[in-house]
């Protein structure tokens, strides 16, 4: 049985204006592995072109952690973000990364999202890495009618990204 995202109340998926969800399996590599680099903000940039210009507000260096604050821009969003949950994996247990986002502004221009993560060890040498955002306000009513789908397709860029440097991080 596969674990699930852990949802705050008033961010669960189907309650919310819009919601995006992509998960790949990947053989050869561990959930610590990815966990270890998706937590690395200084590489975003250079596996997924819809994050630019993090900046952290209330810790030194690049790297995640419980709590910490910062900011970027993605689809075009400046987004302030604050982490919420923060679980690397252990044990058998799946790492669990998420934050809180939103954008500032009037009625139709706020953005609220939740964004998380879920990376789950499989048998056989395999990884699950599983991302879901689910959004809040006018924007995200916006996004949800778009065609193509950027949110999802965007997102379905950044996991595979990510699986992609961290197999090539285990060929060298």
């Amino acid at each position: 049985m596969l674990n699930e995202i852990k949802w705050p109340e008033g961010y669960l998926p189907g309650t919310t204006d819009n919601f995006a969800s992509n998960e790949i399996i990947v053989k050869g590599i561990t959930a610590k592995d990815v966990f270890d680099n998706l937590i690395d903000t200084s590489i975003w940039t250079s596996y997924y072109e819809n994050a630019s210009d993090i900046v952290f507000h209330n810790t030194k260096g690049t790297i995640l952690q419980a709590d910490t604050k910062f900011a970027f821009k993605t689809f075009g969003f400046p987004i302030e973000a604050e982490v919420i949950e923060f679980e690397a994996p252990h044990d058998d247990q799946p790492g669990r990364l998420a934050w809180h986002g939103w954008a500032e502004g009037d009625a139709d221009h706020r953005l609220d999202v939740i964004h998380a993560w879920l990376l789950e060890d499989l048998s056989e040498g395999r990884v699950r890495i599983l991302t879901q955002e689910s959004q809040k306000g006018k924007p995200a009513k916006d996004l949800f009618n778009t065609k193509p789908d950027t949110m999802n397709e965007g997102h379905q860029d950044w996991i595979k990204g990510l699986a992609q440097t961290v197999l090539a991080s285990k060929k060298n």
